[in-house]
């Protein structure tokens, strides 16, 4: 959990557990997983248990209810950065319950609901057809085969706020099928971590260049820690690609997160 996050894309962070089970490519070098263990916490597996949290932990979303209520604001909280709440597993649901019950308290705050697993969302929310106006309900796209086995299954559900995040971005997508009309945000950005995967520019630019076109709020996480670089840059761990990009191995911080000169922090308006 985290007031004023350090994700670019939201303002807090909610868990309401932690761990998970891999799932797809994007989990390869998962951060959450990295994170647990770094503080002890074996949590990743279908055999491993979750971790819960105390009430300490639950009120925390009401304060900032409270604060967003004030300040007249509306604030983001993504849920959850080290968990899925849509894993399907028995002894979450009482978990999940006690999250739509917070979800149903907090109007103020947007909550953003990503998982790898939107096919279970349906059978896994109290909703239906109905679904609250402070629901954000997203799906990882990190490949177009992914792209194309969940965003089906996501744009079913009829949240006020549909979004994509496709990071790690590990191939070119072809979103044009469903943001015209279907997708309302898409988040995409490089992979970081000791081994990290190289994310070509020109996917990146690809899915700009659709959003654009579509009028489709575009955010630009980060690179990473693979990062185009130009002829003058100091090569140091230097990586060609297929498509003639050059990318440069520096940290997070010296990647940055700018895209042909500028910034991309679109988001929708809701």
């Amino acid at each position: 959990m985290a007031k004023n996050s350090k994700i670019e894309w939201t303002h807090h962070t909610f868990n309401p557990w932690w761990g998970c089970v891999k799932l797809s490519p994007a989990c390869k070098h998962c951060y959450a997983e990295t994170w647990a263990r770094r503080v002890g916490q074996q949590v990743w597996g279908i055999r491993a248990p979750r971790r819960f949290f105390s009430d300490d932990h639950w009120n925390a979303p009401k304060i900032w209810e409270k604060e967003a209520q004030t300040e007249g604001l509306r604030r983001r909280v993504f849920c959850a950065s080290m968990a899925d709440v849509f894993e399907d597993r028995r002894e979450l649901d009482v978990w999940r319950e006690r999250l739509w019950a917070l979800i149903a308290q907090t109007p103020h705050l947007d909550w953003l609901l990503l998982t790898k697993r939107p096919e279970k969302i349906a059978g896994l929310t109290p909703w239906g057809k109905s679904w609250p106006e402070n629901v954000w309900l997203g799906t990882t796209a990190e490949t177009q085969k992914w792209a194309n086995d969940r965003i089906p299954a996501l744009v079913k559900n009829p949240a006020k706020v549909l979004f994509l995040s496709c990071e790690p971005l590990l191939g070119p997508l072809d979103l044009n099928p469903w943001i015209e009309t279907k997708i309302n945000w898409v988040i995409a950005g490089g992979e970081s971590g000791g081994k990290s995967r190289p994310t070509d520019p020109q996917w990146v630019r690809q899915l700009r260049d659709q959003c654009v076109n579509h009028k489709v709020p575009f955010h630009f996480k980060q690179w990473g820690n693979w990062a185009p670089i130009n002829e003058a840059a100091e090569r140091k761990r230097i990586k060609m690609l297929a498509s003639g990009e050059t990318l440069v191995r520096v940290n997070k911080k010296d990647a940055g997160r700018s895209l042909d000169g500028r910034t991309w922090d679109g988001s929708p308006i809701a």
